[in-house]
């Protein structure tokens, strides 16, 4: 019996199915295609809601008392008043934490307030009321002539500062909580019955 050779072709003798040449290539692609799919969702998700910063804004604060007595001690009480507002049309906010205190020249004046809880809904405001009261605080020295000389010009200037934790719920989905912090300055007018004294 005679044997048979045959060749195989050029074609099929010569190409390797796996390359190690080709792997950096194959995955800068894939790698380059992930990101690119990433990039694009997270565009197109921003492109559909708009997402936009929440507002705070005060409306009224009135200061019931003001006394820096020896040895620098304050007692401070303030009612204020401030509109929260969610600009974003399909975007709520559950507000799961708020603190609300006083600062004066940089030092805090007041204890922490702490406000409820609540849900704020696309396009809505709600209205934040807080007593803030500060009775034997320790203070800078200086503070007592600082208030004096703002008591002399007519007004004070204060901070009133939230601090807090949000979460953002978008249709069904509700994200982690996230912190912020406001910052609204308040120039408030001495009335008659605010109590000023230095001992």
């Amino acid at each position: 019996m005679s044997q048979f050779h045959t060749k195989s072709p050029k074609h099929c003798a010569n190409k390797n199915r796996f390359n190690i040449e080709n792997l950096p290539k194959r995955l800068l692609y894939t790698f380059s295609t992930f990101l690119l799919s990433v990039f694009s969702l997270i565009f197109l998700v921003w492109l559909i809601l708009r997402p936009s910063k929440l507002e705070f804004y005060l409306k009224e604060a009135d200061i019931y008392q003001l006394d820096v007595t020896t040895p620098h001690l304050l007692n401070f009480s303030i009612q204020v008043t401030m509109v929260t507002m969610n600009p974003n049309k399909k975007v709520g906010v559950y507000y799961d934490q708020l603190q609300v205190y006083a600062s004066y020249k940089g030092q805090q004046i007041t204890l922490y307030t702490s406000l409820p809880p609540f849900y704020q809904g696309h396009e809505d405001s709600n209205l934040l009321t807080a007593s803030l009261v500060g009775q034997g605080l320790p203070v800078a020295p200086s503070l007592g002539y600082e208030v004096g000389w703002d008591q002399t010009t007519g007004s004070l200037v204060l901070s009133l500062k939230v601090n807090g934790r949000l979460r953002w719920k978008v249709w069904t989905w509700v994200s982690g909580q996230y912190r912020f912090n406001v910052d609204c300055v308040a120039i408030i007018a001495f009335r008659p019955y605010v109590v000023f004294l230095i001992n």
